[in-house]
């Protein structure tokens, strides 16, 4: 797996399509948590406020939005049209997680990890 030092270069490695898909993924997560630090960590982008918040990636035949396995429980209903396992979520290019639903995502994860302090 190849080393990444910042987002920026692990976006620049990522083709065109998936890209897109993973700047528009990453904005709506910068709108929910506009205090969260972004870092590379296991080699993805990843948001940080008061621990882990969530993760992103692409691969060959989707994208995955990484977040707290509980989360995913609680919001079947709004990720059944998307595969999910544990904390994962896959989406494809071509059917996006919508802005609204990553932004209420990020914002519950938010409020877990300040629950936790």
């Amino acid at each position: 797996m190849k080393k990444f030092d910042s987002v920026a270069a692990y976006l620049r490695a990522v083709p065109p399509a998936p890209r897109a898909a993973l700047q528009k993924l990453r904005k709506a997560i910068k709108a929910a948590a506009p205090n969260a630090t972004e870092v590379i960590n296991y080699g993805i982008p990843m948001f940080k406020h008061h621990g882990m918040l969530v993760g992103y990636a692409a691969f060959q035949e989707h994208c995955s939005l990484f977040m707290s396995t509980a989360l995913a429980k609680a919001f079947r209903k709004a990720l059944a049209p998307y595969q999910t396992s544990k904390g994962t979520i896959r989406f494809t290019v071509d059917k996006p997680l919508p802005a609204a639903l990553v932004r209420k995502l990020v914002k519950a994860r938010v409020a877990q990890n300040e629950a936790k302090r």
